[in-house]
C-alpha cells in the first residue's frame, strides 16, 4: 500500500474535508511547514476522485489583475519544484499556454494583459500569426469564423498529471503522520455556541479543534451546516476526452471567444 488506511481517531487537532489535490496539499503544508501532526483528511470516495480527477490540468499565471497574477505566480513556482519536493513525479510539463485573439477587441484586451503581466515580472509575450503557426503547425489560422490574429504566450505554463499530484501529497503527508480516511462521508459540521467541535460522518462523529472544508462544489453545502453562507457558486463545465491519438499538439491552446481550450496528454 502507498499509504495507511486507518480507522478514524476520536479526536484530531485539524480535520480537512476533501481528499483531492487542495485538501491533501493543505494537510501536507500544515504538517511540513507548521509541524502539525494530529491531522485527518476525510474523503467520501477515493483520493483524487472528485474535481481533482476531472479537471483539465492547466497551470498558468498569466492573469490580468495584480492580485491574481501574484497568487498564481507563487503557485507556478511551487509547481516548478513540486516533483523534487515530493520525490514523486507529478508529470509537470511546461509546454506553454497560448491565449488566442480573433478580432480587434481581443487584440487590445490580450495585449493589455501581456503588458500587465510584464509589469508583474511574468514571462508572457505577444505572438503574431506567423509565430503561432511555427509553434502550433496543425493550427488553421485564416479563412475561419474565428481567424487567429495573434496570441498571448506564457512559455512556463503547462499541465500536470492530476492523479499524481494527489498521490504525491498523500504519500508525503502519510509519512508525516497525517491520517488519510477514504470512503467516509462528512455529513455536517458540528458546532456548539457558534464554535466548531467536529464533524458528523458516515463512520460516526469525529471531534476536532478546527475543520477545513476543501470539497470543491460541495464546500458551500457543508459550510451551511455550520451556519456559514459562503459567497461561492458552482458552475458546470464540460470536458471532452478523445481516444488516444498520435502527438499533434505540444502546447495548451485557449480561446475565450469559443469558450474552449485544448491540450494533449502525455498518453
Amino acid at each position: 500500500k502507498m499509504w495507511r488506511s486507518p480507522e478514524p481517531r476520536k479526536f484530531y487537532d485539524i480535520i480537512i474535508v476533501g481528499g483531492g489535490g487542495h485538501g491533501l496539499g493543505t494537510a501536507y503544508y500544515l504538517a511540513k511547514e507548521h509541524g502539525l501532526k494530529n491531522i485527518a483528511v476525510i474523503e467520501k470516495g477515493w483520493l483524487g476522485g472528485g474535481n481533482t480527477g476531472r479537471n483539465t490540468t492547466i497551470i498558468r499565471s498569466n492573469y490580468l489583475w495584480d492580485e491574481s497574477a501574484h497568487l498564481y505566480e507563487h503557485s507556478l513556482k511551487l509547481w516548478e519544484n513540486l516533483s523534487t519536493e515530493l520525490n514523486y513525479n507529478v508529470m509537470f510539463s511546461q509546454r506553454g499556454v497560448l491565449n488566442l485573439a480573433h478580432n480587434e477587441h481581443d487584440i487590445k484586451e490580450i495585449k493589455r494583459r501581456v503588458s500587465a503581466n510584464k509589469l508583474n515580472g511574468l514571462d508572457t509575450k505577444w505572438l503574431d500569426t506567423k509565430e503561432i503557426k511555427e509553434l502550433v503547425p496543425i493550427m488553421n489560422t485564416d479563412n475561419l469564423r474565428y481567424p487567429v490574429l495573434g496570441a498571448a504566450y506564457q512559455p512556463r505554463g503547462g499541465v500536470a498529471r492530476h492523479d499524481a499530484v494527489a498521490w504525491g501529497f498523500a504519500l508525503r503527508s502519510n509519512e508525516m503522520g497525517v491520517d488519510i480516511i477514504q470512503n467516509c462521508e462528512v455529513k455536517n459540521i458540528k458546532t456548539d455556541n457558534r464554535k466548531v467541535h467536529g464533524v458528523e460522518t458516515s463512520k460516526g462523529i469525529i471531534r476536532a479543534k478546527r475543520v477545513g472544508v476543501v470539497a470543491s462544489g460541495h464546500t458551500t453545502v457543508l459550510a451551511e451546516t455550520a451556519g456559514i453562507k459562503l459567497p461561492l457558486q458552482s458552475k458546470p463545465l464540460q470536458a471532452l476526452v478523445s481516444e488516444p491519438i498520435k502527438p499533434v499538439i505540444d502546447t495548451v491552446v485557449m480561446s475565450n471567444a469559443v469558450h474552449a481550450y485544448v491540450s494533449q496528454s502525455d498518453k
